[in-house]
């Protein structure tokens, strides 16, 4: 009797101690829990061996060295390439064996980006993590509405639920395509998002050398014009068009963002079979190939410009001919990339929350762990996509976006490792409850609770018969009245009047100076 009585009163204690604990978390957001990023306490998982890592670069060297690559529409970048020694005939370039990693010395192997709340800037290399939404769907899909094409007021609501989530690190870039605002000039209302409900580290456009332009002035109205040629402060995620072509409204942009001194995100976008070999090994070679012309590209245009070395490897359906997000053999080629990336002491991005799954289901879930579980033990220093992926990459999703964002708080537990010390050791608590009793009460257990374990905002950990009486909902339901609190809750956080009155004069005499183009 006794021992039941001790148990529901430290049962009590503990829900209205958690419960307030809890609520005073979340009302800080981010801020409270002084977590901008992650510094992991676990070890990168090295798969290969020291030889056959030097087979897969020599590999690389030979399609660089005998195949080449391809600069379309930017003759600048050609210029660059042969004042610099490579082999330039037409739009072909060739490199010798070591010439880019020589280039690559000059890149940093790590460098904050600076937030406007200088609180939430993160170190991007080395052993930090930052977690980053999902990037570049044209469609948006919840519960309640459904797929339909995605608005300025949905990706307004994704910076926002970003910015609510103390696991999320980073604003992200385009969460969504605003598909009401012209092409021309959704950019502008996309970065003016970001930096309006978020106070953390966002990106810029890359669709053209203009609007990677118009980004990295709306910075410079933020931070200033010194301050931002001196540190990065805006990303722009480029893309290779594999297999070994890069296309001038890549280059531009990508030397736009390192003539000012910000960081370019450098990612081939190999589906194995389409874009690339269907073997690992193959597309792992053509990956290291072209990303390192990217990154040294950045070095030509401003040396010790920041970098990231990107990566995005995928699979296909042979059958059909489908992407298919979330498989095995992507995931464990992300291991190889992350030693690649290290041996050339660069930052690297790599996987994400990737999914083909039209909903947020057990598929959805299954292949993002996947993929997520590759990126966090590979080494990835800045994880794009940890959020709101789903059907291939076209859908943003409501549901999912929390969900994930539930996943990534689990990794900050997971990623923190085993603290060893007298505490965690709970000498003191073996002698306070002896053989054959129970901690739950116990003085270790009490000082120690409130921060003990990660506490999940969508899974259900109550009985069965607690669930069913609260209505039986799964955790897409769960997580779509998640979404909806967070919204109904957001608090957007303080912006100067003046920097925000530049930032839309700047936006009005942009938009009056061209008109609408919708392709």
């Amino acid at each position: 009797m006794m021992v039941a009585e001790t148990l529901e009163q430290a049962a009590g204690k503990r829900e209205r101690a958690g419960r307030s604990a809890r609520r005073e978390q979340r009302s800080h957001g981010a801020e409270g829990l002084g977590r901008p990023y992650i510094l992991r306490n676990i070890p990168t998982y090295d798969i290969l061996s020291e030889e056959n890592l030097i087979r897969i670069e020599t590999t690389a060297d030979r399609i660089l060295a005998e195949i080449g690559i391809e600069f379309r529409d930017d003759p600048v970048a050609l210029d660059l390439w042969k004042r610099a020694g490579a082999d330039v005939t037409g739009l072909l370039v060739k490199f010798e064996p070591g010439m880019l990693r020589e280039i690559l010395k000059t890149a940093p192997a790590e460098f904050v980006q600076h937030a406007r709340n200088p609180a939430k800037s993160v170190l991007i290399g080395g052993k930090s993590v930052v977690f980053s939404p999902a990037y570049g769907s044209p469609f948006v899909m919840d519960l309640d509405r459904g797929r339909r094409y995605g608005t300025i007021e949905d990706f307004r609501n994704f910076v926002k639920l970003a910015q609510s989530s103390p696991w999320l690190h980073h604003s992200g870039g385009t969460i969504c395509e605003p598909v009401d605002v012209p092409v021309n000039k959704r950019h502008l209302d996309m970065v003016h998002a970001h930096i309006k409900y978020s106070d953390r580290p966002f990106m810029g456009s890359v669709t053209t050398e203009s609007r990677a332009e118009d980004s990295i002035d709306m910075a410079r109205i933020v931070f200033g014009r010194d301050f931002v040629d001196r540190n990065c402060v805006i990303l722009g995620n480029v893309n290779v068009n594999s297999p070994l072509v890069w296309d001038g409204t890549m280059t531009l942009a990508l030397r736009a963002y390192a003539r000012a001194n910000q960081a370019a995100v450098v990612v081939p976008f190999i589906l194995g079979g389409a874009m690339g070999p269907v073997t690992n090994a193959g597309a792992i070679a053509q990956s290291l190939a072209e990303t390192m012309v990217g990154c040294a590209l950045t070095q030509l245009e401003r040396p010790g410009a920041p970098v990231i070395f990107g990566n995005f490897l995928s699979s296909m359906s042979l059958r059909s001919g489908s992407p298919t997000f979330g498989t095995p053999e992507p995931a464990i080629g992300s291991m190889v990339i992350g030693q690649l990336a290290r041996r050339l002491n660069l930052p690297l991005r790599c996987s994400g929350n990737f999914t083909t799954s039209k909903l947020p289901d057990a598929q959805a879930m299954n292949e993002g762990t996947m993929s997520m579980l590759a990126a966090v033990h590979c080494g990835a220093n800045f994880i794009l996509h940890s959020a709101g992926f789903l059907d291939g990459l076209l859908s943003m999703s409501y549901e999912k976006f929390v969900m994930d964002a539930d996943f990534c708080g689990a990794l900050h537990s997971y990623l923190d490792g085993v603290k060893i010390d007298d505490n965690q050791l709970a000498l003191d608590a073996f002698r306070e409850v002896g053989p054959g009793s129970h901690f739950f009460g116990c003085a270790h257990t009490m000082a120690n609770y409130q921060t003990a374990f990660w506490d999940t905002e969508i899974a259900d950990n109550e009985p069965f018969e607690k669930w069913q009486a609260a209505g039986s909902r799964d955790a897409a339901l769960r997580a779509n009245q998640r979404w909806k609190k967070m919204l109904a809750e957001y608090q957007a956080p303080p912006l100067d009047e003046a920097v925000d009155e530049a930032l839309l004069d700047f936006i009005d005499r942009k938009k009056a100076g061209m008109a609408d183009a919708w392709y």
